[in-house]
């Protein structure tokens, strides 16, 4: 009895022993790694934070999706100096910032690493007729309010399509009248202009209860808008042939209110 409790006694001396020499050694293991991590971590940060991850001139943006407003438009907008780390470029502020612009409608903008630079991805709002205040305005109120229109009845400014005006890709469209009136009703109408063979050169909105054309055939009076726009449109396209048959000078304007009963207003001898 007295040798088998000597011998569990020494194996239990044998069994400790072991364990701590496995504590020693998983904490030598934890000692070594978290030191590997560490130094791997400090000399990461060194790394990305060395002169050759600096953004130091505007060349090292680059500008996708434009068509319209010119590459050195855009980085101009962007809030950089130069050189500045680039690490400490906050993506999602440049975004907001080319957003606030009326010309661009979405930006995405990510950091590269080899070889530092920014790439900037823009989606512009196509401008398809100019807006033009009423006459009735003073001449300086007429000329703040000048600007593009795009499908969706988003106004900009003249300056933001220079590109444009070196392109001569114009919107030959002319919109008068007041803005915020006719904006709710904009984009269903250029969607039926879009749609239509019609060329039409000018919608005057001044008067919401009467919408002028200018068109290929001559003055069309609309009246109010409705849902028959589209309908209205397709006769003037019907009319398409109205110059052979009638001297167009002689027509005043024609009154489509009606599109199934067109009536052609002639000018008085008088």
């Amino acid at each position: 009895m007295t040798n088998m409790i000597s011998i569990s006694s020494t194996q239990l001396g044998q069994r400790r022993q072991q364990l701590r020499r496995q504590r020693r050694l998983k904490l030598i293991q934890v000692i070594w790694q978290a030191l590997a991590v560490s130094g791997l971590t400090g000399g990461l940060f060194w790394l990305i934070y060395q002169p050759v991850w600096l953004i130091r001139q505007s060349d090292q943006v680059e500008v996708q999706g434009n068509y319209l407003i010119s590459n050195a438009g855009i980085k101009s907008l962007l809030p950089l100096s130069y050189p500045q780390p680039l690490w400490q470029v906050q993506p999602q502020t440049l975004e907001e910032t080319l957003e606030l612009e009326s010309a661009i409608a979405e930006a995405e903008v990510t950091r590269q690493l080899f070889p530092p630079r920014l790439m900037v991805k823009v989606t512009e709002r196509r401008p398809v007729a100019i807006a033009q205040p009423s006459p009735t305005l003073t001449h300086q109120a007429q000329a703040q309010q000048v600007g593009w229109l795009d499908a969706e009845g988003g106004w900009m400014p003249l300056e933001s399509y220079t590109e444009l005006e070196r392109t001569r890709q114009l919107p030959s469209l002319k919109i008068i009248g007041n803005l915020e009136q006719y904006r709710p009703n904009w984009p269903p109408v250029y969607e039926a202009l879009s749609r239509s063979p019609v060329v039409i050169a000018e919608i005057n909105w001044q008067d919401p209860a009467n919408i002028i054309l200018t068109t290929e055939i001559g003055i069309i009076h609309l009246g109010p808008y409705t849902p028959r726009f589209s309908e209205q449109l397709r006769a003037i396209d019907r009319m398409r042939q109205l110059p052979e048959q009638l001297n167009i000078t002689q027509i005043d304007y024609i009154d489509l209110k009606n599109p199934a009963s067109p009536l052609i207003q002639v000018l008085s001898d008088n």
